[in-house]
């Protein structure tokens, strides 16, 4: 177990030789995901080295002037690449902004591959010298250990190791940088993240080691999701709750404000958001459909789905 109750596995027994220990950690990553949603995962493709530098350099971006920021947005196109400034996201649901501001990292793939997807261009922040460089890194690390992890489930849900595979490799992958500024005022009914359920598949959460991110638990009560420094929170998304006909649980979680007396810190998050090439069948799998479970869904795409989650939470207009 972690810090606080959400299940830690590692993905070294995922990898071994040993079927057991595979078999171990598709059961223990499967029943965490029927029960709460949310996992602390060892043993990732991350080096502490790679957090430390990108943490580093994404705190370097956000102390750069308000109007150096606002050069990289980029209209147009909901937000999917560059800078996001303050305020302009909420959860699904709500209208009052959340307290934070982000930058995207989006897919890297070659050109001719780019041309069948065609996704938004990285944008290249010009003032901070490994910007960039970390961020691809970062992206590329977890995007990997994402695979890994999808593999897990799609044997806990009885289908093909590999049947993830070719819906995620090349997908609409998002890395966020988020950066929660200190509080200034008394918030008026906003939190740093209000309470929402992630759109995509999986969400990676690099550095969760600090307190503000929170899950609610089935009960209606609410914990802190912490976890150890070498450690990724990975949590179920819409997508992939919407495609297990509710079997593995999207949870729904938070990023609370702090205690009055730390409302002059800022906060870091860097979470990567995995999400299927938008041609994915997102209908429900027929053997997640039973008397007792009923089919929930309607048919719908992983584009379709997309586009109309970032209108409920005021990206696209």
């Amino acid at each position: 177990m972690s810090q606080t109750g959400i299940p830690s596995v590692n993905l070294a027994d995922f990898l071994s030789e040993d079927p057991a220990r595979k078999q171990k950690f598709v059961n223990e990553i499967g029943k965490a995901y029927e029960e709460i949603g949310f996992v602390a995962l060892k043993g990732h493709f991350l080096s502490e080295e790679l957090v430390e530098n990108l943490y580093s350099n994404v705190r370097e971006f956000y102390a750069l002037p308000t109007e150096t920021k606002n050069n990289y947005i980029i209209e147009g196109i909901g937000g999917q690449r560059g800078y996001t400034a303050f305020g302009n996201e909420h959860a699904k649901g709500r209208t009052v902004g959340d307290l934070k501001e982000f930058w995207h990292f989006g897919q890297y793939i070659s050109a001719e591959d780019n041309a069948k997807y065609n996704y938004p261009a990285n944008v290249e922040v010009k003032e901070v010298e490994g910007f960039n460089k970390y961020g691809e890194e970062a992206y590329k690390q977890l995007e990997k250990t994402g695979i890994y992890v999808l593999r897990a489930l799609a044997l806990f849900l009885e289908l093909d190791e590999f049947y993830f595979d070719n819906k995620v490799i090349n997908g609409n992958s998002i890395l966020r940088a988020i950066h929660y500024p200190p509080i200034t005022e008394e918030p008026k009914d906003a939190v740093r993240a209000g309470a929402h359920g992630d759109i995509n598949l999986i969400t990676l959460l690099m550095g969760a080691q600090g307190r503000g991110l929170q899950v609610q638990k089935h009960d209606g009560t609410w914990v802190d999701a912490i976890a150890e420094d070498d450690e990724l929170v990975i949590n179920v998304g819409d997508m992939l709750s919407r495609h297990t006909n509710n079997r593995l649980k999207s949870t729904i979680h938070q990023v609370v404000n702090p205690e009055k007396e730390l409302w002059g810190t800022s906060r870091y998050s860097i979470p990567f958001f995995m999400h299927p090439v938008s041609d994915m069948d997102l209908s429900v799998l027929e053997n997640c459909i039973t008397e007792e479970n009923p089919k929930q869904f309607e048919d719908i795409t992983a584009g379709d789905f997309l586009t109309q989650r970032l209108r409920e939470i005021g990206l696209i207009k």
